[in-house]
């Protein structure tokens, strides 16, 4: 089955594509990477998606608009990826930007994410698979990080591993010869975005360039450390509305900003190493847009000690293109009726469907979870 994804992290710096051949064989799902790579927004629906955040006040006009601009804008790129793909794609994937993640200790109240796949369906003519995080919410979950589901399949057996995502929000999931567990760690890209955006006028820290001009401010990295999400017990999921730019502002009093920066990327790093190293992990596998800063990149080998910080190419999945297979799969995985979970609570099939021209008509339900993911090259 040829899968297509389209998809926004919680950076909203763009939309990632995904284009995977998967099968599902004896308890084995098989993937062929065809292709990955990113689009970017239209102009004004990044900023559009930004405004919602808290601690704007927003109206119900501002959302509806924007779910129709995020279908659009993914429509067109579903579209064109349609065409031109090597084969036809049977399935797209469209899990909608985030625009609020609310948790309340260890219980997530509500997750949403914009972007109507109607646009999509219209678009390409495909079924259409989106909100694939609410059903995990409503047994209990979080929704996030669906990382696992990937994750538990690809590191599947052997030594323990923690896989690491650097997006927004980095989070790690490790995985062990007893299963997987996983959680957000807490900020990454989406604070050193604010940060570079306000200061060079970039989406990011191009090479961690402004990280690398500044010093460690200890005092303001303890402030940071006590946010309540940074502490024991504390929730399994968090997002940018918790990690916001006027929380980061409340804890500054005038450092230069390639000092917040490079506190930021040492927050990072901290609070990474914090919750992988208790696991005595053979390595550490990393993906998402935060390996392409090597200042960050640095920073957790140097957290980590002697555990090796490796890309994910290491293990055969691109680190700038993992979670776009993500997508695929678990779309792919909501196709065949495979229930997943983010935690220990009841496995659900994730997502909801849109027709395409040609109807619905699904597969029956497979029985039993995969274990392992086989990578064709």
């Amino acid at each position: 089955m040829i899968v297509l994804s389209v998809a926004s992290g919680t950076s909203a710096d763009g939309l990632d594509v995904g284009l995977v051949d998967l099968s599902l064989d004896d308890g084995v799902v098989e993937a062929e990477v065809l292709s990955t790579s990113a689009a970017p927004w239209p102009d004004g629906v990044r900023e559009q998606a930004l405004a919602v955040l808290p601690p704007a006040v927003t109206t119900a006009r501002d959302l509806a608009l924007l779910d129709a601009a995020v279908g659009q804008a993914v429509a067109a790129v579903a579209r064109a990826a349609c065409e031109d793909a090597p084969v036809r794609p049977d399935l797209v994937v469209s899990p909608g930007q985030t625009v609020h993640h609310e948790v309340v200790g260890e219980r997530c109240l509500t997750t949403l994410q914009l972007g109507q796949p109607a646009w999509v369906a219209e678009a390409t003519g495909l079924p259409v698979v989106s909100d694939l995080r609410t059903a995990d919410v409503a047994a209990g979950g979080h929704g996030a990080p669906l990382a696992v589901v990937l994750d538990a399949l690809w590191l599947a057996g052997g030594d323990v591993r923690a896989a690491l995502n650097l997006g927004g929000i980095a989070n790690i999931t490790v995985v062990g010869p007893t299963g997987a567990a996983a959680r957000d760690t807490g900020p990454a890209n989406c604070l050193l975005d604010v940060v570079a955006e306000r200061v060079t006028g970039e989406p990011f820290d191009r090479d961690g360039a402004l990280a690398a001009r500044g010093r460690v401010d200890h005092e303001l990295l303890a402030r940071l450390l006590r946010h309540p999400h940074l502490q024991p017990g504390a929730g399994t999921s968090t997002g940018r509305e918790v990690f916001s730019a006027a929380w980061l502002d409340g804890q500054l009093d005038g450092q230069p900003w390639p000092d917040v920066q490079a506190t930021l990327v040492e927050l990072t790093a901290a609070t990474v190493a914090d919750a992988v190293l208790h696991a005595r992990p053979v390595e550490v596998v990393a993906s998402g847009g935060g390996t392409a800063n090597p200042v960050l990149m640095a920073a957790l080998q140097r957290h980590l000690g002697d555990v090796p910080l490796v890309r994910s190419e290491a293990h055969g999945l691109p680190a700038d293109g993992k979670e776009a297979v993500l997508w695929c799969l678990l779309g792919f995985l909501s196709w065949h009726g495979v229930p997943v979970s983010t935690g220990a609570h009841p496995a659900r099939v994730a997502g909801r469907f849109s027709p395409g021209r040609r109807g619905l008509a699904l597969p029956p339900s497979t029985a039993g979870t995969p274990s392992r993911l086989r990578l064709r090259r």
